[in-house]
C-alpha cells in the first residue's frame, strides 16, 4: 500500500467517524465504505491546477470552486470565482441545494490536500458525485500557476497554450485579490449570489 492509499483509508476512517456521530445536522454515510475508497484513490477525482485555471479564464459557468479555508484566509486571498465554505463549517450547511445541481462540478480547495480530500470523503459519501478537489491547494497553485515561466528557444504549441493560460490566470489572479477589502467583498457577493441563482434561488 503506498502513501496515498494510507493516507485515503486514514482519510475514509476518519470521515465514517465523523457520519457516525449522533449530531443532527450530520446525515450518516449512504455510500459502503469499499466504493468509498476506491471514488477517492479514483485519479478522476482530483483536478490539476492548470485545469482550474483554464476553467478560471474561460469563465467556466459549470464549475463551482469551493475554498474550504477560514473566512479570514479566504478574504485575504483567494482563486477569483470562488465561493467560501470554511471545512469547520461544511456538515453544518444544506450541501443539497450547493452540490445537487446538475451539470455543475463542485471543485474542493484549500492551502493543501488535506481538507479538501476530507472534503471529498464527506460528500462522496454521501453521494454527491459531482465534487472533485484541486490536487495540492494553493500552494500548487503558486507553485504552478503564479510563478510560471518560460525557459529555452523554442516553445511548442500545447506549451504555447498552457503558458497564455496561466499567464492570463495570474493577472486575473492578481487583479482581484489587488482590490481593496470592499470591492474584493462585493466581487465574493456576486459569486455567492451567481451560485444560489443557479439552484434557482435568490436572495
Amino acid at each position: 500500500m503506498n502513501t496515498r492509499e494510507k493516507f485515503s483509508v486514514g482519510m475514509i476512517g476518519f470521515g465514517l467517524i465523523l457520519a457516525l456521530l449522533p449530531l443532527p445536522s450530520n446525515p450518516s454515510f449512504s455510500v459502503k465504505p469499499d466504493l468509498l475508497q476506491k471514488a477517492a484513490l479514483d485519479e478522476k477525482t482530483y483536478v490539476t491546477v492548470d485545469q482550474v485555471a483554464r476553467f478560471m479564464v474561460s469563465e467556466d459557468s459549470t464549475i463551482l470552486l469551493i475554498d474550504l479555508r477560514p473566512q479570514a484566509e479566504f478574504n485575504k486571498i483567494n482563486i477569483p470565482g470562488s465561493i467560501n465554505i470554511p471545512y469547520a463549517g461544511l456538515l453544518n450547511n444544506d450541501l443539497n441545494k450547493l452540490l445537487n445541481k446538475p451539470g455543475i462540478r463542485s471543485i474542493f480547495y484549500a492551502n493543501d490536500d488535506l481538507f479538501s480530500n476530507y472534503a471529498i470523503v464527506l460528500t462522496r459519501g454521501r453521494k454527491f458525485t459531482n465534487t472533485y478537489a484541486m490536487h495540492g491547494g494553493l500552494n500548487e497553485w503558486f507553485a504552478t500557476v503564479m510563478n510560471s515561466s518560460f525557459t529555452g528557444e523554442k516553445i511548442s504549441a500545447r506549451e504555447n497554450a498552457l503558458f497564455e493560460t496561466r499567464s492570463r490566470a495570474r493577472q486575473m489572479f492578481n487583479e482581484i485579490n489587488s482590490l481593496p477589502d470592499s470591492l474584493k467583498l462585493k466581487y465574493s457577493a456576486s459569486k455567492r449570489m451567481a451560485a444560489k441563482k443557479l439552484d434557482g434561488g435568490c436572495e
